[in-house]
């Protein structure tokens, strides 16, 4: 069923309003059954979370819808028929992202390939010639246009290639692939999930890794320092249920080290495009590699979140993070009620979310 214009516009300033994440966008929706209704009741949510609440200003919506608009991209919204199915499993995958291109590439098999911006020549080399593979496999590859392994895995796959951005839809980076930048949005497909106009900051990479982890059956890093943004985008892979793949190099090479260190802790050793199609073709969600961290449990409250009344669980919140499922054993309160009460309390900004379906207060803040 296709969104009305109201809905639609209601859904990008619900997602752009303070405080709203994708996991308490869906929250509202799932209460409120829309997004119009959700915006009308932010204000009275917010005030029982203890703070007063405005929702993004209208026409600073207007202005995003313009411009992206003008940019020659569209909006993705989460219930649409085109949106990536793997990606949808994501417990934090975005509501809406915006895109350029051809959408049908990530309804295809997908591999992420990530690595070393300061690559050696070697692994660029290496890079090129396994997208270029993986793509004549019948492969899409994804990947996060930075440079070394990444830009050299898009132009080996070209067309047959996604580019996740950390910035607005328009906006180059790094500047130097620019070019290859636009390539990708004409003849592959370019994704954002920052509004149009947002210039790239450290804190919107890890949320960039997320989305190319969350498109693949499975991430190969092809040349990774240890405690690089590749290993986060293989974490993250892993953390999905995804396969976790990697390229060895010599451990006389610091530039190694991140693969063999992905390796030894069950991450599956590849020597060539052969052994990623063997392991990606027909992915039925049973990883091989055993490189992955547990996540908290999984409460399906949506049914009865509509009918829920929120929880008094601030007292056993603090700032050390804390499973949401600890949270409803200790408090003796339904998921939902629980669920509600976290809501409120990030909604007014008193609450931080964390990996693994955690939470904390945010630091600084005294809850009474």
């Amino acid at each position: 069923m296709a969104l009305s214009q109201p809905e639609a516009f209601a859904r990008i300033r619900l997602l752009r309003s303070p405080n709203i994440g994708p996991v308490t966008y869906r929250q509202l929706l799932a209460r409120f059954g829309t997004a119009l209704d959700a915006l009308e009741a932010l204000p009275d949510l917010g005030k029982k979370g203890g703070r007063q609440y405005r929702p993004v200003a209208k026409d600073k919506i207007d202005a995003e819808v313009t411009a992206t608009k003008q940019a020659g991209a569209k909006y993705l919204f989460h219930d649409s028929s085109d949106y990536p199915p793997l990606l949808r499993e994501l417990e934090s995958a975005p509501p809406i992202v915006i895109w350029r291109g051809d959408l049908s590439l990530a309804a295809k098999p997908c591999v992420a390939m990530v690595g070393a911006r300061n690559a050696s020549a070697a692994a660029v080399k290496l890079s090129r010639e396994f997208a270029a593979g993986l793509a004549e496999a019948g492969f899409t590859v994804v990947s996060g246009l930075a440079r070394g392994i990444d830009g050299a895995a898009h132009e080996g796959a070209l067309p047959a290639t996604i580019g996740v951005i950390a910035s607005g839809i328009e906006i180059a980076y790094p500047p130097q692939h620019a070019e290859l930048q636009e390539q990708i949005a004409q003849d592959g497909l370019l994704l954002a999930e920052q509004p149009p106009g947002t210039e790239p900051r450290g804190s919107h990479f890890p949320s960039r890794n997320r989305i190319i982890a969350g498109l693949a059956a499975g991430t190969l890093v092809v040349e990774a320092a240890p405690k690089s943004g590749s290993l986060i985008t293989a974490r993250l892979a892993g953390e999905a249920g995804r396969e976790v793949m990697a390229i060895p190099g010599s451990p006389l090479d610091a530039r190694s080290q991140g693969c063999n260190h992905l390796i030894r802790e069950g991450a599956v050793l590849v020597q060539a495009v052969d052994d990623v199609v063997e392991l990606l073709s027909g992915f039925d969600g049973q990883p091989r590699s055993s490189f992955r961290e547990a996540g908290g449990q999984d409460f399906d409250y949506s049914d009865e979140l509509a009918e829920a009344e929120p929880a008094d669980i601030a007292g056993l919140l603090s700032t050390a993070p804390i499973a949401v499922d600890e949270l409803v054993r200790q408090s003796g309160e339904t998921p939902a009620s629980v669920q509600l009460a976290l809501l409120e309390l990030e909604i007014a900004g008193q609450l931080q979310r964390h990996a693994a379906g955690r939470v904390s207060i945010v630091k600084g803040k005294v809850l009474e």
